[in-house]
């Protein structure tokens, strides 16, 4: 059995603590390897060593760290086949996804090449008599990202690209579900330049995640998971004084008006419902057409839709559409979800719960399911699924369209497709979510703009990658200087204004 250690100096460094968690192959349900979960000691001998090789990074040239980036990027392109592989293996979706998965965590990379100009300081002369002031960006120091199962490669660079490029050394903890994808960025970026000890990734469970928080070294915490762990992450990293960007949970929901195009709407809501069977963050797990009409011919549209989806394992091909979920924890929450909007009096339109695939039966598959009829009190309205289940919940008016998103707990994304300007523009002024997407129905911002979401779903104040990450990964210092030029004043005992 293949053991998954830790990448410590720049080389794999194997666990001490005798403690595993099993890795599986969700496509057959099969124990593929065990990843060694660290003690609370060798999280700290991790970052002791990061804090002694970020002195000499987070002095290097600005231009010189953006060089590192720039050949990372190179070298992910070169082995994006690769990196896919291993995520789908270990993840399960299919490998058009997994590159998709790469390819955007790889577009924040390609943003960080141009850090010099992102760190740039302000300056002005003359701010008062023969005095100017100043101020620069300086890395924080050693830094922690604590990442997701559902997007192996993606979250990890957003959080590693920005913080390393900003001068921090950064500890990486990726999920036990998913290891082997960091740990395969991590070589790569040492081979694109970044000096041993400036990365350290560090697998574990709890106990990692309170050694972190709870490390003095560590300046700042970025995580993705579920909220109930994001709040908790917040909420001890700053009672010890650090930064904390944390982002949790969703329960996004696409307004289809009257107007709509019906078939590019449900192309829509089957992609963004479906996609990586439900297990992303930005998924569309509620359709809220407006009107009877509306709603009718939406469920006429989508019902063949999803019955013709191919479930499957990556191997199959690049036609199939999703795979399996992560755990059999998670296949069998999915179904229990499902069987309570049955008994709750929701109407299940397409049932996947028997779903079962020849040959991986002990596999982690869970076939579409779209309900109708919704409401508000239902457990699968108010929970997040992450699994392949699309509810719709029908609204008499774009109004009540619109309340249920504003009085929803969460507020990730939200999308509504109509050919009206005037009510996309309403929407996206009032609506109270994070990314907003009009005709367009999985709106996760390029990198070059941030990544966030509101309420619920995001604790913190700043967002993910794009110049909130160089904000979020830097500090400020403001220098006042004056240089005398032959005049020598008394000395001043009041707090006046410059002149």
């Amino acid at each position: 059995m293949q053991e998954i250690h830790h990448y410590i100096d720049g080389a794999e460094v194997k666990g001490t603590s005798g403690r595993f968690s099993d890795v599986y192959n969700p496509a057959t349900g099969e124990v593929q390897a065990k990843v060694s979960l660290a003690t609370k000691a060798e999280l700290d001998a991790a970052v002791e060593k990061a804090a002694a090789a970020q002195v000499a990074w987070g002095a290097t040239n600005p231009q010189r760290r953006a060089r590192v980036m720039m050949k990372f990027a190179a070298l992910i392109n070169e082995n994006m086949d690769k990196l896919a592989e291993v995520l789908s293996r270990e993840h399960g979706k299919t490998l058009p996804d997994a590159r998709g998965d790469v390819q955007r965590g790889l577009e924040v990379v390609e943003v960080c090449i141009g850090a010099p100009a992102m760190l740039k300081g302000e300056y002005m002369n003359d701010g008062g008599p023969g005095i100017d002031l100043y101020s620069m960006r300086q890395a924080l120091g050693v830094v922690a990202g604590i990442t997701p199962f559902n997007f192996p490669a993606m979250i990890p660079l957003w959080k590693m690209a920005p913080a390393l490029v900003c001068g921090n050394a950064m500890i990486l903890k990726p999920s036990e579900r998913c290891p082997t994808t960091s740990l395969m960025l991590a070589e790569l970026l040492q081979e694109a330049g970044l000096p041993d000890g400036v990365l350290q990734v560090v697998n574990g469970d709890k106990e990692v995640v309170d050694a972190i928080l709870d490390n003095e070294t560590i300046q700042a915490v970025g995580f993705v998971g579920s909220t109930p762990i994001a709040q908790y992450i917040y909420g001890r990293a700053a009672t010890n004084g650090k930064r904390a960007q944390c982002f949790g949970g969703a329960k996004n929901h696409m307004i289809i008006m009257p107007d709509a195009d019906m078939d590019k709407a449900a192309d829509a809501l089957v992609g963004a419902g479906f996609g990586a069977a439900g297990e992303r963050c930005m998924a569309i797990s509620v359709a809220v057409p407006v009107g009877d009409k509306t709603a009718d011919a939406l469920i006429e549209r989508l019902i063949p839709r999803i019955e013709a989806l191919k479930v499957g394992p990556y191997t199959a091909g690049d036609d199939v559409d999703f795979g399996p979920v992560i755990t059999a924890q998670a296949k069998d929450r999915i179904n229990g979800l499902v069987n309570s909007g049955v008994d709750q009096g929701a109407n299940l339109v397409v049932d996947g719960r028997d779903f079962s695939l020849q040959g991986y039966e002990d596999g982690f598959f869970v076939g579409p399911s779209l309900f109708d009829n919704v409401t508000p009190d239902m457990d699968i309205y108010k929970e997040e699924i992450f699994g392949p289940v699309l509810s719709q919940v029908r609204a008499k008016s774009y109004d009540e369209a619109l309340d249920l998103i504003m009085k929803n707990n969460y507020g990730n994304g939200t999308s509504i497709y109509t050919a009206d300007g005037d009510t996309a523009r309403d929407f996206a002024a009032k609506v109270n979510v994070g990314m907003v997407g009009i005709n367009f129905p999985i709106p996760v911002p390029l990198s070059y703009f941030t990544f966030g979401g509101w309420k619920k779903s995001a604790f913190g104040d700043l967002n993910q990658y794009g110049p909130d990450a160089f904000r979020f990964y830097t500090k400020t210092k403001t220098v006042t200087a004056r240089w005398f030029s032959g005049i020598k004043d008394g000395g001043e005992f009041a707090f006046k204004a410059m002149d």
